[in-house]
């Protein structure tokens, strides 16, 4: 049952009925029309936005065709690598980047709930696991390591060895951040807090994080923990260009998960098992026995318009045919960059909120896997290195997949594990040749990734990273031309400089067929996230049907969690900022 309390028969019954003007107008007794006369809609996009879209749909009984370029799960699922499954083994399990579900999301949880899979009583949802901790990694001094408590959770078994480094990371880096300066960051936060809508989405989301918290006047501890720390490592953007609100917003969400307020689940959470295994390939099985249509290798070109109408989808098929594609409804779900190229000008003039999406902006943020021959001695959850250069985040996977023997279940046997690593910074020079990323060829920025990590990992009297171990890697395949003038990056990060929530278009076009999803989509989370593109297309789907005058259920869409409490300073708040002044909390 979907929490708006209806169930899918009603959707289908319901949807079906608005099919047609008949059954829009008579009564009750009405036998429902056939699905075949129920309204078409192709959704362009086969990600987690068009995947999300596609399944409301299906479920409230419209006709769904989903038509996705390349692969099912768009930058959302795992792949193979090819050529590297042996011995009847399935090929080594690469990504994107590595998946991250934590508790402040509420509308992708949903969906997966409603995801049969195998002996769970909850679906895919029942494949997320918690790690149990999560570390900052420090180059030249002991990582900082964070337990990440929740209702039942058993801490990890620590050596003496273990203990005393863990005490030496937090006095250090408590030594490295004065006291005056820890005051001044949890005052921001007290600012943000407090501060009404207003005043977050107008001056906070013209100011730069870097600024909001004065980090070019505070110490090289406080900028890379809690500017650059907190956003380039954890909401994918860069401190210095950030809008305060995007970042803050986010960092508010978390702070109350930690503390148990309005989350789903516990702060970070994985999937116990490759992403298309324990959730890609179930959600597509599950989305044709619900009677959608899906067509793979098909691109879209031009949405046609004429008549105040999309009249026609122009694709290119897998073998590079241009066709037509005709549905009573539209649902674009491809990402922004790959969007726009798709609005012409017409169309662009009948809803210039299409225009203003050429004004967002995207960077990259790339994954590779390196695979090994020992288990390395990290630990239990996510790791952030953000003393290097190009921002890398990492996860052990192995460890996290209990169903899984990875020497047994994946490659040639000899590798056992897989350390899965995001690169988020691209424009920075490394640490072994003294080029960016872009700069690097594919396999010097595989030895430039080892090479940080190793930096990070083996920089205190102990080696966690061995050469030695080194099976293979593999750099995510929608990169290209790296070492050359002009690399490209098929997969790009949607970011957000100021201004950018502003330029967000909403999932209702003017035109009244078509309709957007995606995550550059306005939903209130405001953030590239998976979580966004599921909201974003629920928004989609809740036009659509308001559009046909549908009489099913509406979707249900979560915000992120605001503590009531603080209601009454936020209205303080509003008069203040109406009156020209300060929060009450800001010192400057």
């Amino acid at each position: 049952m979907d929490r708006s309390g209806t169930t899918r028969r009603t959707f289908i019954a319901g949807a079906a009925a608005a099919g047609s003007a008949a059954a829009l107008t008579t009564g009750g007794g009405a036998s429902a029309a056939p699905r075949s006369a129920s309204p078409s809609v192709a959704v362009l996009g086969g990600g987690v936005a068009g995947l999300t879209a596609a399944h409301e749909l299906a479920e409230r009984g419209l006709r769904v065709t989903v038509y996705e370029r390349r692969a099912l799960g768009g930058k959302a699922r795992s792949m193979d690598v090819p050529g590297t499954g042996k011995g009847g083994r399935r090929p080594l399990p690469a990504e994107h980047g590595f998946r991250f579900i934590p508790g402040i999301y509420h509308n992708l949880p949903d969906t997966m709930r409603r995801i049969p899979f195998p002996g769970n009583p909850n679906g895919v949802w029942d494949n997320l696991v918690a790690p149990p901790e999560m570390s900052f990694a420090r180059t030249g001094r002991e990582d900082l390591r964070i337990p990440l408590p929740w209702p039942g959770h058993r801490p990890a078994e620590l050596t003496l060895d273990e203990i005393r480094r863990a005490l030496t990371a937090f006095f250090d880096t408590a030594a490295g951040i004065p006291p005056h300066e820890t005051a001044y960051f949890v005052n921001r936060g007290l600012v943000f807090l407090t501060s009404c809508d207003e005043r977050r989405n107008e001056a906070w989301e013209h100011t730069p994080w870097w600024d909001f918290i004065r980090a070019e006047e505070m110490s090289y501890d406080y900028q890379r923990i809690l500017a650059v720390g907190l956003t380039r490592n954890i909401v994918a953007t860069k401190a210095e260009e950030a809008s305060t609100r995007t970042v803050a917003t986010l960092l508010e969400a978390f702070v109350f998960n930690a503390l148990g307020r309005g989350a789903d689940g516990p702060l970070d959470r994985i999937l116990n098992a490759p992403t298309n295994e324990a959730w890609i390939d179930p959600w597509v099985g599950h989305l044709r026995s619900l009677g959608v249509e899906f067509k793979v290798g098909w691109t879209l070109r031009e949405l046609a318009y004429g008549s105040g109408r999309i009249t026609e989808a122009v694709l290119e098929d897998p073998a590079g045919a241009r066709r037509s594609v005709t549905a009573d409804h539209y649902i674009s779900a491809i990402p922004v960059e790959h969007a726009r190229r798709t609005w012409g000008a017409a169309l662009r003039a009948a809803d210039p909120q299409l225009a203003r999406c050429d004004r967002l902006e995207t960077d990259w943020m790339t994954g590779i896997q390196f695979y090994l021959t020992e288990r390395a001695p990290l630990l239990h959850g996510h790791l952030n290195c953000i003393d290097s250069p190009w921002s890398l985040t990492a996860i052990q996977q192995a460890g996290h997949w209990p169903h899984r023997d990875f020497p047994q279940d994946y490659g040639d046997g000899a590798a056992v594990d897989c350390v899965s690593v995001d690169i988020s910074e691209w424009d920075r020079p490394g640490i072994l040749y003294g080029r960016t990323a872009k700069q690097c060829t594919r396999e010097q920025v595989a030895r430039e990734v080892w090479a940080q990590l190793k930096a990070a990992l083996n920089d205190t009297g102990r080696t966690v990273l061995k050469d030695s171990a080194l099976h293979s890697w593999f750099l995510d395949p929608g990169v290209d031309g790296l070492g050359t003038p002009h690399p490209t990056n098929d997969d790009e990060l949607l970011i957000h400089p100021v201004g950018t929530f502003h330029n967000r278009p909403t999932a209702a076009t003017r035109v009244p067929n078509l309709f957007l999803s995606g995550d550059y989509v306005a939903v209130d989370i405001d953030l590239a996230t998976m979580e966004g593109a599921n909201a974003s297309a629920r928004a989609a789907v809740n036009a659509l049907l308001d559009r046909i005058g549908s009489p099913a259920g509406r979707c249900t869409i979560t915000p992120l969690f605001r503590a009531p409490e603080l209601d009454h300073l936020k209205r303080h708040d509003r008069t203040r900022y109406r009156l020209g002044l300060r929060n009450a909390f800001d010192l400057g």
